[in-house]
């Protein structure tokens, strides 16, 4: 028998899940999370255990949080997103749909921002956040800084490798491949389809 495709290898990720499909979630939140009363999740979402999800977050439908995720207060989080075990987002995060984070994977963490004071650095305060457009892939280990004062912003389609680090108030565009073990400084602006 010959299947003669285009490009084999378009082909062959379209037909894998087919034969290998991923893991199903029960709707549902499991009884060791800790949910504050104030939180919104969707009744098909599902929360795994040891999960703590704070107040005023907003969960999709179908996302999933395997489990000892922290959803840190205001956080939004789409349909269909996916979290694979401790995974943790600070305050007022925001991410879209179709979204997959990968385990020990930080976001929202402070940017390094100091500033050299009668001998000793002051700590600026970081507070703005970090926003997760549709269609992104994070992997392993990455840190992802909140914003100084707005954004750190990460385009829709974006793929990110392990072991990356993005500074504050870095703009990434639209399809960008950022391969493991990059780090891009605060503040750096890539273009969409950026590798």
């Amino acid at each position: 028998v010959l299947i003669r495709v285009k490009n084999a290898r378009i082909a062959f990720a379209k037909v894998l899940p087919l034969f290998f499909p991923e893991q199903k979630f029960a709707a549902g939140i499991h009884p060791s999370a800790v949910v504050d009363s104030s939180a919104q999740i969707d009744p098909s979402a599902h929360v795994g255990p040891h999960c703590t999800i704070g107040a005023k977050v907003k969960i999709g439908a179908r996302t999933v949080l395997e489990g000892g995720n922290h959803i840190s207060a205001e956080s939004i989080l789409g349909d269909d997103t996916r979290l694979f075990p401790n995974v943790t987002l600070y305050h007022a995060t925001k991410i879209g749909s179709r979204v997959r984070i990968h385990s020990g994977t930080t976001i929202g963490s402070d940017g390094f921002g100091y500033v050299f004071d009668s001998g000793f650095h002051r700590k600026i305060p970081q507070i703005g956040n970090v926003v997760i457009h549709d269609d992104v892939e994070i992997g392993a280990n990455v840190t992802i800084d909140r914003g100084a004062l707005g954004p750190t912003t990460i385009g829709k389609g974006t793929k990110i490798d392990n072991l990356v680090q993005l500074g504050h108030n870095v703009t990434i565009g639209e399809h960008c491949l950022i391969i493991s073990q990059t780090g891009i400084s605060g503040s750096t602006t890539l273009g969409n389809y950026v590798t």
